[in-house]
């Protein structure tokens, strides 16, 4: 009998919840606001790499005060995330993922600060319809059909024979075509986008292959200081020295304790 109680107790599929304490760092809650936060919904990017669309438009922009007010905004379908309008709340917007306020002609680029925290940047409407995409994968389909996958869950056909996994390509968010794309090779600027460097920028000057371990990438960013991170954590976002898409503040160079504190001092 006790067994049959617990067999029927059971909890049933994933999880619907989010304490606010088990949310990500990044969002930067404060931990007396309520016992939950918003738990994304499933989408293009992972739970803990996303920022859903009711935080952007609550905490960072200020457009709305509470959550129903958020609802309000979205059901009107006001905002846009990589062109098209979403109306979800939780919905889970990313790295690189451009969002669109029509009605105040405002376009915002979702890019990591020096500190690995999301930046809602604001961006140009030139700059707003592409967005660079990571290659994830590259296989052939059914017909021998060549396709890439990208870090945001695109599927693309037939691409450039000469893009591998690792490279990054530019994405014109309209029509979905490849309009260009670089190279994971050394001299191209990238920025971190997980571990301890998350949202440095710098330029790559050497690669370590290790066989049946990660491979390392050694990187060198305008101020000289020089940092190593894993291939996987890396994102090519520029050839040479220039980046094809804006910086936020900072322009990734992260800044020791007694630099910030000199820097806040001197603004004071």
């Amino acid at each position: 009998r006790l067994f049959r109680k617990q067999r029927f107790n059971m909890v049933r599929g994933p999880k619907k919840h989010l304490k606010r304490l088990n949310a990500p760092k990044h969002w930067m809650l404060d931990k007396l606001g309520g016992i939950f936060a918003p738990k994304p919904s499933p989408g293009p990017h992972k739970q803990r790499e996303c920022l859903p669309l009711l935080l952007i438009l609550r905490n960072r922009l200020k457009y709305a005060l509470t959550y129903k007010e958020v609802v309000q905004i979205l059901k009107q379908r006001l905002v846009k995330v990589d062109g098209k309008v979403r109306t979800d709340t939780t919905y889970p917007a990313g790295f690189m993922d451009v969002i669109e306020i029509e009605k105040t002609d405002e376009h915002f680029r979702l890019v990591y600060d020096v500190k690995g925290r999301f930046v809602v940047h604001r961006i140009g409407k030139e700059e707003a319809s592409y967005k660079l995409c990571q290659v994830k994968r590259m296989e052939f389909g059914k017909g021998g059909v060549p396709y890439i996958v990208t870090h945001d869950g695109r599927t693309l056909r037939y691409p450039d024979p000469d893009v591998k996994v690792g490279d990054t390509i530019m994405l014109d968010i309209e029509t979905s075509k490849i309009k260009d794309f670089v190279k994971f090779d050394i001299g191209n600027l990238v920025m971190i986008t997980a571990g301890h460097n998350n949202g440095r920028v710098g330029t790559i000057i050497h690669k370590e292959k290790h066989k049946g371990d990660f491979d390392i990438v050694h990187m060198e960013d305008a101020a000289g200081n020089k940092f190593v991170t894993r291939n996987v954590n890396v994102f090519v976002i520029g050839k040479g020295n220039k980046a094809l898409v804006s910086l936020p503040k900072g322009k990734g160079v992260r800044l020791s304790i007694l630099q910030e504190q000199a820097k806040r001092y001197a603004a004071a």
